[in-house]
Order: C-alpha cells, then sequence, then structure tokens
C-alpha cells in the first residue's frame, strides 16, 4: 500500500455531500475519490460540469472540508498553514482589482509570501516577460481581455516558485498563442521537478501535456490511468510511409486479403489547425507588425529553471541580493565621503594670523573688576547728589 508521504496528493474514500437548511442531503458532489499524484506528475482532472472537478480541487487547497474520507497535500492537510506557502493555484475565475496594473499585482502576491522588494521586483520582470505581458504592465487589469488576465493569473501562481501548481482552467479565453506556450511552460515546470494538477475542458489540450488523467462523471472515478494507455486502440495497426501510388496500394490491399485482414482506411495525413495558426503569426511577427494586447512570451523565468530546492534558492537569492547591494552599479554607484579641498587663500591667512604675537592680559585678583556706569545710571546718581544738598524739610514748587 501506497503510503501518503509518497505522494503530493494521496485520497482516500474523498466524499463530500452538500446538505440543505435542514441538514437533508442534497447533493453528493464527490464520492468515495481515490488518487495518487505522484512527483514531477502532469495530472489531468477531466469531467462535465458538474461531475466534482472544482469542488475536489477546494477540497484540496483546504477551502472545504469532507464529509469523510482522508485527504493529504505534500504530506500534511490540507488545512495546514505551513504548506500553503508551497502551493500555486490559479482558480477558474480570475479574481483580480482592476484598478491596479500587472506589476502592483504582482507585488501584491510576492508580498502575500514576505518576500524581499530586491526579489519581488527581479521575480515580477521575469514573469512578466514569460507571460508576454511586459508592454502593457503598467495598464489597469479592468482594461486586460480575459485572456490576458489568464497571463496575469498564471504569473501569480508562479511568484513563489510552487513545488505543487494547482490550475483550474487555465487555458479558458486564452488565445492558440498562450494556449501553446501555457503547454511547453507546463513540460518544463513538470521536467524541473514540479507536480501540476490541471482540469480542464479543453481535452486536446489536457492530451497535450498530462501523463496521466481521471475522468469523472457524478463525482465518481470512471476511469484513471496513462493517457496513451486509455487512447490505445489495441485492434487496430497504424503505418505511415511516404505517399504510394494505386499499383502498390492495389497489391497491398491483395497481400492483406490472402491473410484474411481489412484495409480499413487510406487517407492522406494533415497536419493541425494550432500548427498553421501559430506558423502565420510567426511570420507576421517575424515582419515586426505591431499589435495592442498580449505577445508571445519570452524565456522561462530563470528562477523557475533552477533545479534546487525551493527553500535553498530563497537563501541563495537573499545573499545575492545584499552582496550586490554593497557593490556600485551603473544605476546606484557606491557612497564615499566626499573629501572637501580647504581655500588656499583662508589657509595662508589663518596662517598669519598664527605667526602674530599674542597679547599677554594680567590678572588682577585683588580688584574687583569695575563697570562703566550707563547715562541712566548716571542721571541718578546726579539726582541722588543734588537732593543731598538740601536743607532737610525744604520742598521744591
Amino acid at each position: 500500500m501506497i503510503r501518503a508521504d509518497d505522494n503530493v496528493i494521496t485520497t482516500r474514500k474523498l466524499t463530500k455531500i452538500f446538505r440543505d437548511f435542514w441538514m437533508r442531503e442534497k447533493v453528493t458532489a464527490v464520492y468515495e475519490l481515490d488518487l495518487d499524484i505522484m512527483p514531477r506528475e502532469v495530472f489531468g482532472l477531466l469531467g462535465p460540469n458538474g461531475s466534482g472537478k472544482s469542488t475536489t480541487l477546494k477540497l484540496m487547497l483546504g477551502l472545504l472540508f469532507p464529509t469523510r474520507g482522508l485527504v493529504s497535500v505534500l504530506g500534511r492537510r490540507p488545512t495546514d498553514v505551513a504548506v500553503k506557502s508551497r502551493i500555486g493555484f490559479l482558480p477558474e475565475d480570475s479574481y483580480l482589482y482592476p484598478f491596479l496594473n500587472a506589476r502592483e499585482t504582482l507585488d501584491f502576491f510576492g508580498r502575500l509570501f514576505h518576500q524581499p522588494r530586491r526579489l519581488r521586483r527581479r521575480r515580477i520582470d521575469m514573469l512578466l516577460e514569460m507571460v508576454g505581458l511586459s508592454s502593457v504592465a503598467y495598464r489597469r487589469l479592468g482594461e486586460y481581455s480575459k485572456g490576458m488576465q489568464r497571463r496575469i493569473g498564471l504569473a501569480g501562481a508562479l511568484i513563489n516558485d510552487p513545488d505543487l501548481l494547482i490550475l483550474d482552467e487555465p487555458t479558458s479565453g486564452m488565445d492558440p498563442i498562450g494556449t501553446r506556450q501555457f503547454k511547453d511552460l507546463i513540460k518544463m515546470l513538470a521536467e524541473r521537478g514540479k507536480t501540476i494538477l490541471l482540469s480542464s475542458h479543453l481535452l486536446a489540450d489536457v492530451e497535450d501535456v498530462c501523463h496521466r488523467v481521471c475522468i469523472l462523471y457524478g463525482g465518481i472515478q470512471r476511469a484513471i490511468g496513462p493517457v496513451d494507455e486509455l487512447l490505445a486502440h489495441r485492434q487496430v495497426t497504424q503505418i505511415t510511409t511516404e505517399s504510394l501510388d494505386e499499383s502498390l496500394v492495389e497489391q497491398i490491399r491483395r497481400l492483406l486479403a490472402e491473410r484474411n485482414k481489412k484495409l480499413i482506411e487510406i487517407t492522406t495525413p494533415r497536419g493541425r489547425l494550432e500548427e498553421l495558426f501559430l506558423k502565420i503569426v510567426s511570420e507576421a511577427q517575424a515582419s515586426k507588425l505591431t499589435t495592442g494586447g498580449a505577445v508571445a512570451g519570452g524565456q522561462v523565468a530563470e528562477f523557475l529553471r533552477s533545479a534546487t530546492p525551493q527553500g535553498a534558492g530563497i537563501i541563495e537569492q537573499l545573499v545575492s541580493s545584499a552582496a550586490s547591494s554593497q557593490q556600485p552599479t551603473a544605476d546606484k554607484p557606491q557612497l564615499r565621503p566626499q573629501r572637501i579641498e580647504p581655500d588656499k587663500n583662508m589657509l595662508e591667512s589663518l596662517m598669519a594670523e598664527k605667526k602674530q604675537p599674542a597679547v599677554k592680559t594680567e590678572k588682577l585678583q585683588d580688584t574687583p573688576p569695575q563697570k562703566t556706569p550707563t547715562a541712566d545710571q548716571a542721571v541718578i546718581n546726579e539726582l541722588l547728589d543734588e537732593n543731598s544738598k538740601k536743607p532737610h524739610g525744604s520742598k521744591d514748587f
């Protein structure tokens, strides 16, 4: 039996029943679901509307509590706060602040993970370049199309370099360019060591990127396994060769008839519409035609390509950030104490004063210093003298 610690996500008999006000059973959204999602795996969760896909994702994120059964995420309960920083989540609907621009939105997401400012700025630049929104980074999200909002939502889900990435309808509203880039990104992240859980109605996208899929209907698991095994037709053999003329085709028909085999179909293979569309767009971009929307993204963000563990990667980035802040750069030169050159004339005047003999002053120890009377004090003394010379009892009229 596989332990929960061996898998990134494990569910055992997972059941979720929604009840009404009187606690009567109303809807069984998920019923006894058993899943084992391995590390470095791209796992697809498929099913029609109302099959329990979104409910299952919410149970794995700790947003809903199971009625019964077990769910384990990264070896812990999904309600454990310690596991949240290792998960990136893109919901089906983009709940974004319309008055913020792309940079402010990603900066907000980075602050939720307590990332340093220098680290946030570096990751924001790389993520905007990766999703093709660098040219519209300062536009408000309220002016973005739905596909552009999905791009910024995907960048926000990767700001913390998660170990587990949960995506609910990620390509909804995306153009074929963004869809193709998204599929390439998913493959790269899986090769790096991340685990991706993908829920989508676009079966062609799931078929291109997923290793295994689970198909739900009515909350019950109907099929699960590798994509190639589920889609393989064991009773039919397909052979692709160069173009054959009619005589050679007739020989093949006779040969198969001799062996009691039936030639079912002979057709000319054709390319995919996605390939044709991307070819036309690439030619237009090579002609440097301008566009007011999102463009094809650039290289995958450097911190997402790193194969180091998440904790070690953050420590190395913090150390490098501290070292770089002490080194002078073109934008931020190193501050040094400014040397003030003394004035030549001032030095000469100071030297001249130093050469003059100092005036000797004698200190009078016994005689107290006498104060020079002011003008008012002199008038008062004069009046007192005149008053003392008059005979006693005389008056002035």
